[in-house]
């Protein structure tokens, strides 16, 4: 198991769990190692960040270690991470680095590596680095505490390459196909890595728009806004008599959508109206979808009345990812709003999902109730409990047999799912019920246990 990159790359609390000298180390490991690959070649690689006060330690950090490595950056700066994924597999980049802690608050920050492909990068990789970081890199039988540092003109140069958000701007341009018309949409930006891409591009596309969370100040991403505070959102739309609205998180990987009324329209209603218009366009790839296993039951027995199978993965967007690229899928996504539209991009981008949706809904003229109207969500807690040892809570035999004992009780209408977070200290209890009342019971009598 990974000691700092988890399932959405190296993550924590800035300059305590990961430190600029951390992000220094990267730069020079990551310029080493593709050095390594292609000594007789310049290696580019692009770098891209979120709007954390710390983002900007960290991206100086990376591109010095980089730049000593012999490696040219290409610093796009204040972008999301599918822009830096598609840049990257457009491109002529070794790799991409997002500088990002996605929808926790601005005291974490992450770095994400990108291979060539814009895919996140391989588990061996990651097993190298961290070996570097911790001083226990064994190449050719020997330990290797330092890296060679590139000299005169072998030493990388730094490019200010904001010409990369364009090419990422019409890249978004070109799959939209449709004028909105002065279409009444409302985005929230999270005060984060979208709040300048998301409205050029919506205002491209010809809509009246409508904005929330669009000013940064380094310490505000996330705060009160974006899809992990939805509900500034759902007012919003109401008060503004919005037809649609989009919220993101701090790196707009993720897509929440508020339908006209203000309800939530989550990533696992997201997949229907997806899934439904791929199937009838033909487009489905072996008409199955992905899903993980936190997507909620209605979901399912919504694809099975129309026909289309689906499959589930651990929670992650990686792993939805994997079983795409393994197996053949178009299609997959997370209830959180993270989907991958996969004859596109390799990973989620949240302002391609809300395109998506909206050419849908223009081509169905009809609004975004509606077109999900046939999906009767399953009422669903999810609860965080704080643990010291996450992955010794989940395999504690006592609470796996309380857990089977609830799954049981509930006989096929609802569930019961605990999981360690893969990006936090914690442990994650999610109960389906037909009630909210069964719910929260249920909840309960997991969560005392845990404690």
């Amino acid at each position: 198991m990974a000691k700092y990159f988890g399932t959405d790359g190296f993550r924590g609390k800035a300059n305590v769990a990961l430190t600029a000298d951390h992000a220094y180390k990267i730069g020079r490991f990551v310029g080493w190692y593709f050095k390594r690959k292609n000594p007789a070649e310049k290696c580019k690689v692009v770098i891209g960040k979120d709007t954390r006060l710390s983002s900007y330690m960290f991206e100086h950090a990376l591109t010095a270690g980089l730049t000593a490595s012999g490696v040219d950056v290409y610093l796009m700066h204040v972008t999301t991470t599918a822009s830096i994924s598609y840049i990257t597999n457009n491109g002529d980049f070794c790799c991409g680095i997002m500088i990002t802690a996605s929808h926790n608050g601005y005291t974490d920050n992450g770095i994400k590596i990108l291979n060539c492909h814009g895919e996140k990068i391989d588990d061996a990789f990651v097993e190298m680095l961290e070996n570097y970081i911790d001083g226990n890199l064994v190449v050719d039988g020997i330990v290797l505490h330092n890296l060679p540092f590139a000299t005169e003109e072998r030493i990388g140069k730094v490019v200010d390459f904001v010409d990369g958000r364009m090419q990422y701007l019409n890249f978004l341009f070109s799959i939209a196909n449709l004028q909105l018309d002065g279409m009444r949409i409302g985005i929230d930006t999270a005060n984060g890595a979208s709040w300048q891409i998301a409205q050029k591009h919506f205002e491209r596309l010809g809509a009246k728009l409508f904005v929330l969370g669009a000013s940064p100040n380094g310490t505000n991403v996330n705060k009160g806004v974006g899809s992990t505070h939805i509900e500034r959102l759902q007012h919003f739309v109401r008060e503004n008599n919005l037809q649609v609205g989009f919220a993101f998180d701090g790196d707009a990987d993720r897509c929440l959508c508020v339908d006209e009324n203000g309800k939530v329209v989550d990533g696992d209603l997201i997949l229907y109206l997806c899934a439904k218009d791929m199937a009838q366009r033909g487009k489905l790839a072996k008409n199955t979808v992905v899903t993980t296993v936190m997507s909620n039951i209605g979901l399912y027995k919504a694809l099975e009345k129309i026909g289309i199978n689906y499959c589930k993965t651990a929670v992650g967007d990686r792993f939805v990812y994997e079983e795409m690229r393994s197996n053949g899928f178009q299609l997959g996504g997370e209830q959180s709003g993270h989907v991958i539209f996969g004859e596109l991009e390799n990973t989620g981008d949240g302002l391609v999902t809300a395109t998506k949706v909206l050419q849908i809904m223009v081509k169905q003229n009809a609004p975004l109730s509606k077109l999900v109207k046939d999906v009767k969500i399953f009422p669903q807690t999810l609860v965080n409990v704080a643990v010291h040892n996450k992955q010794k809570v989940v395999e504690s035999e006592k609470l796996q047999q309380i857990v089977q004992k609830q799954n049981e009780l509930l006989d096929g209408n609802g569930r019961v799912l605990v999981r360690a977070s893969g990006t936090e200290e914690v442990v994650r209890i999610m109960v389906e019920a037909e009630t909210i009342e069964l719910c929260h019971q249920v909840t309960k009598i997991v969560q005392s246990a845990i404690e």
